[in-house]
């Protein structure tokens, strides 16, 4: 079945629509390029909050410091589902063509 804008649900996103993934292989790029730009956001958003005083107005003291790192990965998975930064699309080209210069083994 092929995927277009009309079968998509009303909500989906253009980027969804023009990059639908075809084949397993597009599927299984799409995913990877998807993580990619989660674990790379996530990275930034730690780095961001390196020096921040857990124990300021706000903080939440030794659980904070525990939980941060899962926060940050929720947050950074929360933006590549909506659309990224960008990244996401460029690693997925990439690796498509990747692919196709790779020799096929049967």
């Amino acid at each position: 079945m092929e995927t277009n804008i009309f079968t998509l649900p009303a909500k989906a996103s253009l980027r969804q629509a023009v990059n639908a993934p075809q084949t397993v292989q597009q599927k299984a790029a799409r995913k990877a390029a998807d993580e990619f730009e989660a674990v790379f956001l996530a990275d930034i958003l730690k780095n961001m909050s390196v020096g921040l005083d857990p124990n300021g107005p706000f903080g939440g003291g030794h659980s904070e410091e525990m939980f941060k790192d899962m926060l940050n990965e929720q947050i950074a998975n929360s933006i590549s589902r909506n659309g990224g930064i960008g990244l996401s699309d460029a690693v997925y080209r990439e690796i498509l063509k990747a692919q196709e210069a790779a020799p096929h083994q049967e």
